[in-house]
């Protein structure tokens, strides 16, 4: 997409191109919602302090902290592109029509840059939470931060993306397995 947008025909274009990209670096470095992305509003993301601010389901907010400077300057592009729309629409993500960015927008944006990119698997928002989730857990980072950072009221919900990927369980195995620092006598 970056690549798409460096050589835009037309500065429309460019400046679609830059809310998709806003869009996608967020799903990706929050694991945000795709409903909790389109009710975004500008006052929920604070660029200075890299923060998100994520209203999720039963009214339970969350603190998200961005931690990639790629995002925060595709964020901060976007914004400044989209300043006018934004105040006037009071959501953070607009849409062609200068209002709130649809989820079925969003959908269509994901299916439209996977086919421009000719990858043949249907990729989804949810997809991007499952990859926060699973790739934080590759990572060894600690299911209940996960848990905190999607919105889960249950660890068992969380535990959903605990399955561990082959080549993360060859890894363990290969590495980590005391069979293979054991030396035994075979003679």
């Amino acid at each position: 997409m970056y690549q798409y947008k460096n050589l835009a025909p037309s500065e429309y274009q460019s400046k679609i191109l830059s809310r998709d990209i806003a869009v996608i670096e967020l799903l990706f470095a929050t694991g945000i919602r795709i409903s909790e992305l389109c009710s975004l509003k500008p006052s929920d993301i604070d660029l200075e302090s890299q923060n998100v601010l994520i209203y999720g389901k039963g009214s339970k907010e969350r603190m998200i902290q961005i931690g990639s400077m790629d995002v925060i300057n595709a964020l901060t592009e976007y914004q400044a592109i989209y300043k006018n729309e934004i105040e006037n629409c009071n959501y953070y993500f607009v849409n062609r029509r200068k209002q709130k960015l649809s989820e079925q927008s969003v959908r269509f944006m994901i299916k439209k840059h996977t086919n421009i990119a000719a990858i043949n698997q249907h990729i989804t928002p949810h997809m991007f939470r499952h990859s926060f989730a699973t790739l934080l857990l590759e990572e060894d980072v600690d299911i209940r931060y996960i848990q905190k950072m999607l919105g889960h009221s249950s660890i068992t919900t969380t535990q959903i993306y605990t399955h561990v990927s082959i080549e993360k369980q060859k890894d363990i195995l290969t590495t980590k397995h005391p069979r293979n620092f054991m030396v035994i006598n075979k003679g």
